[in-house]
Parts: structure tokens; C-alpha cells; sequence
């Protein structure tokens, strides 16, 4: 047994708990603060550290201690500053009405909470947590993770009465750490597997996350039973149970209304709600499209589904994955054109549990677009991949650039394939015209609205490669109102 510090003062009395002095302010006005480098004290989690994770456990009320706060491992005094640490937060409550079903829902509000602390910053949730809190926060005491302990009883109690008891174990040995986080993932597995089998149209209401609009203030999760949170934290369940216990709090009820269209996702009741919640920034959205209005991402997606218009094909990265991926791109550099909750078509930030449902990118191609992704994902999610497809997608351990990755795709007779013969098709068709205008000298004109701004923005613009010209725009955006393309005679 680590270090205990037992907080008598935020036990459950007859007058309620009391807020104990902390060293720095506790409240909402500090959610959305971001800690840079410079100003960092230290931070736990992130990309360099190999094992975190934050887990929330319903107990029995005779198996916890009430307001017991434990760190197993070096405290942050005995840290050196600028350092990157590992951790593990395990939380465990218990009280007469108490569920099962709730664990998840207060799980995600460790996001919320942490962030409520002033100089405190907390992204990302489950395996993926990264927080980091400043020098400031440092010199004026926070120098233990009792203070972070004591800041989670205190918010948990005073946010959910139910909660008779309330028990925070810190975890920063590296192993120790990592043989908690293989129990975790059993857990969360559990969790994810209680809605696979449930539909979109098997009910009425879809629920709504605008827990991270404090760093993306046009964002709003629509979650479904086939598309869970971004943050792949939050299920259809979970967002009922979170909806239900906390009427006023970040998760909402949303219902359907006109189904506008079934296979992209698109409902008259979640655009009239969305366009509420953004504001008026985001005005529709396809949910399972990452290319027609595109749902929106916020900072917290486990991956991203990204485009690879060089082969028309789509590829996936987790957060985790630290090399560049098959398009020559970190996940850090692609994470900057998809979250801020905008419509970034060509990049969607998803949960890795979205992977496994039937109307994953349904109606961009589906699996049948999928070309690579990292072999840890792959393994995780091997089984809800179509038997046809599994050894058809490339993992880093196939293919290093996409010369090979065309090579693999060839030879493994890929579906991809037939979309490039599609492709082709109609490709040598539109040039027909072309080309026998240019045999005579004249020219092809794409001519646009001359009135106001118009701009071309797309992952890829590919003219007809017939004739002895191929031009290729990648990310570009245009302002033109006319182009002309004129071949030249040969002298």
C-alpha cells in the first residue's frame, strides 16, 4: 500500500461536504485554459508516456474508504520539472443507488473536473489521457496528486449526491500501471460490447456531447447506437444514463425527426439541434460521411479516418501511433485540419469502437475504402472486420510509402481496385470531348459564377490524364472565375 491521505473534511456529513482549502481556485471559469510548454510544471500521459489511463469502478459500500485518497509510486514533489510521467487514475465509488451503468458517465466527467482546476489542462480519456498543469499552479502548492484527489472527491460529491463514497487511488510506477490497464481495457470492452447489437433505427432519440466545447466551441458530438463519442468514452448508452442522472449537465436528448437520409446519417431533428449548439457555424451533417459535411471533431478522437487522394482511398491512425503513417503524415499533423469543430472534409476524428460498426463511412465505400491502418488497430479490431477485406488492408508492416502501398493493393486484389477501373472509365470518357476540341486549336473552359467568391476546396481535383496532360491539386483551395486549359501545338 502507497502513500494514503485521508480527507475528513469531504466525507459525506450531516451538513454536506465541505470544500476544503485548496491552493488555487476550483471552478467552471478555468475549463478551456490551455498549458503550453513553457508555462508546463510537468505533465502526465501524452505521447511520450507508454502507459495511462483513467478508470471510474462501482463498489460495494463496505469495499472502499470514503474520501481515501492513495498514490502507489513517486508523488510529483519527488518529480523532476519539465517531465513527462506516467499515470493511472483509478476512481471508485459506491452508494445505495449506485450502477453499474453509470461508470462510464462518470468517467468522462474526470475531463470536466480536472479541467476545472486553475492552471490544470486534461485531454483525451480512457488509455489516451494527457494532462499537464503549470508552474504557477506549482508555486503556489500544488505540488501533490493529493490535490488533484481531493479536487475529484470534492467535485463528484457535490455533482452527484448518490454518491455516498468516493475512493482515488493515483497510480506512477510504469508497471504497475500497465498491469492496471490491462484490467481497464477488459472493462471498457465489456462496456462497448453492451450496444453493438443495438441499431439507429431500433430507437427514437439519438443523445448530444458538448463536454469539450470549451476548446472547440462549434462542436457537438452526435451519438448514436452506431457511432459512439469521439472520444470513444461515451456509448448511446452512456449518454442515456449521463443524460438521465444530469438532466442539465453536457449530454442531452436529441430526437431523430425526419430521417433526410438513412445511409448518410442525415436528420432534420440533429441538424435543427446542431445548428443550435454551434451556434449557426455547422449547419447540417452527414454522421457517417467523412466527406459530405462531415461531423465535426473536437481534440479528444481516438483516430482519425483520413483521405489518401493519391489512390482515392481512405487509411485510419490512432492517436497512439507515433511514426508517420502510409501518407507521409504524424497523427499530430493530421489532427490539426480535424479538430477545432469544423467540417474538415477528408479528415474525421472517430472513436476506434466506430470502427466495428455496420455504418462505418457507409457511404463513402465503407471497408471496401480502407486501405491501411497501424497492425495494433487492426488486431483490436480484426473481427468486425469483413472476412474478404482483413488481410486486404495494409498495416505499417506491409508498407512503408504508397509506391508500395500500390503494389500490395494490386496483389492482394483489393476492392479499390475496381474503383480505379471505375474511375478510369469515366475518366477516358469526359476527355473524349477534350480532346477533340484541342486537335483543333481550341480551348477548354471551366467557366464559374463571375458574381461574389468562388472557391474549389478539395483533397483532390483531377482533370482528364488523356491527351498528354494530368494536373493534380492536393488540399489546394481556388479563387478563380474562369480557368482555361489550352494544349499547344507542336512546333
Amino acid at each position: 500500500m502507497g502513500k494514503i491521505c485521508d480527507a475528513n473534511e469531504l466525507r459525506t456529513l450531516p451538513s454536506g461536504v465541505q470544500k476544503p482549502a485548496f491552493p488555487v481556485d476550483i471552478g467552471e471559469m478555468h475549463e478551456g485554459e490551455r498549458v503550453r510548454k513553457p508555462q508546463m510544471y510537468l505533465e502526465f500521459g501524452g505521447l511520450k508516456a507508454e502507459a495511462k489511463f483513467e478508470l471510474v469502478r462501482p463498489r460495494q459500500l463496505n469495499e472502499i474508504e470514503d474520501a481515501r485518497i492513495i498514490i502507489e509510486g513517486p508523488d510529483i514533489s519527488e518529480m523532476a520539472e519539465d517531465g513527462s510521467y506516467s499515470l493511472g487514475i483509478l476512481i471508485e465509488v459506491a452508494g445505495a443507488k449506485v450502477e453499474n451503468d453509470i461508470a462510464g458517465v462518470l468517467e468522462r466527467r474526470i475531463h470536466y473536473f480536472l479541467n476545472y482546476i486553475e492552471g490544470v489542462m486534461h485531454v483525451n480519456q480512457r488509455y489516451d489521457i494527457w494532462i499537464r498543469f503549470t508552474k504557477d499552479a506549482y508555486k503556489h502548492g500544488f505540488n501533490s496528486l493529493e490535490w488533484f484527489g481531493k479536487a475529484l472527491i470534492w467535485l463528484y460529491k457535490t455533482s452527484f449526491p448518490i454518491l455516498e463514497k468516493v475512493q482515488v487511488t493515483f497510480y506512477t510506477e510504469p508497471a504497475q500501471i500497465s498491469e492496471q490497464l490491462k484490467t481497464a481495457m477488459t472493462i471498457w470492452a465489456e462496456r462497448d460490447e453492451r450496444t453493438r447489437s443495438l441499431m439507429d433505427e431500433d430507437v427514437e432519440q439519438f443523445y448530444g456531447c458538448v463536454m469539450c466545447q470549451s476548446f472547440a466551441p462549434s462542436h457537438m458530438c452526435v451519438i448514436t447506437p452506431n457511432r459512439t463519442g469521439s472520444c470513444g468514452s461515451i456509448s448511446w448508452f452512456d449518454a442515456r444514463a449521463a443524460s438521465n442522472i444530469d438532466p442539465n449537465g453536457p449530454n442531452f436528448v436529441i430526437e431523430k425527426g425526419e430521417v433526410i437520409d438513412t445511409e448518410k446519417g442525415i436528420y432534420r431533428g440533429v441538424d435543427k439541434v446542431l445548428q443550435e449548439k454551434s451556434l449557426g457555424s455547422v449547419q447540417t451533417v452527414s454522421i457517417y460521411s467523412m466527406f459530405e459535411n462531415p461531423h465535426t471533431s473536437c481534440g479528444c478522437f481516438e483516430g482519425i479516418a483520413f483521405y489518401i487522394p493519391e489512390i482515392d482511398a481512405v487509411g485510419v491512425v490512432n492517436r497512439d501511433y507515433r511514426e508517420k503513417a502510409v501518407n507521409g503524415l504524424t497523427f499530430s499533423a493530421m489532427a490539426t485540419n480535424t479538430s477545432g469543430g469544423v467540417q474538415s472534409p477528408g479528415f474525421n476524428g472517430i472513436a476506434i469502437e466506430y470502427l466495428r460498426s455496420p455504418r462505418f463511412l457507409k457511404p463513402d465505400g465503407g471497408w471496401n475504402r480502407v486501405v491501411w491502418m497501424p497492425y495494433d488497430v487492426k488486431e483490436r479490431v480484426k473481427s468486425s472486420i469483413p472476412a474478404d477485406i482483413v488481410d486486404k488492408i495494409a498495416t505499417e508492416k506491409d508498407v512503408k510509402t504508397l509506391a508500395d502501398m500500390k503494389q500490395f493493393l494490386t496483389q492482394k486484389q483489393h476492392p479499390i481496385l475496381q474503383r480505379w477501373k471505375e474511375q478510369e472509365a469515366a475518366s477516358e470518357a469526359e476527355s473524349a470531348e477534350p480532346e477533340a476540341a484541342a486537335e483543333t486549336g481550341a480551348t477548354t473552359a471551366i467557366q464559374l459564377p463571375a458574381e461574389g467568391e468562388t472557391v474549389i476546396s478539395a483533397p483532390t481535383l483531377q482533370l482528364p490524364a488523356s491527351g498528354g496532360f494530368k494536373i493534380i491539386l492536393k488540399n489546394a483551395k481556388i479563387t478563380a472565375e474562369k480557368i482555361i486549359i489550352k494544349r499547344l501545338d507542336k512546333k
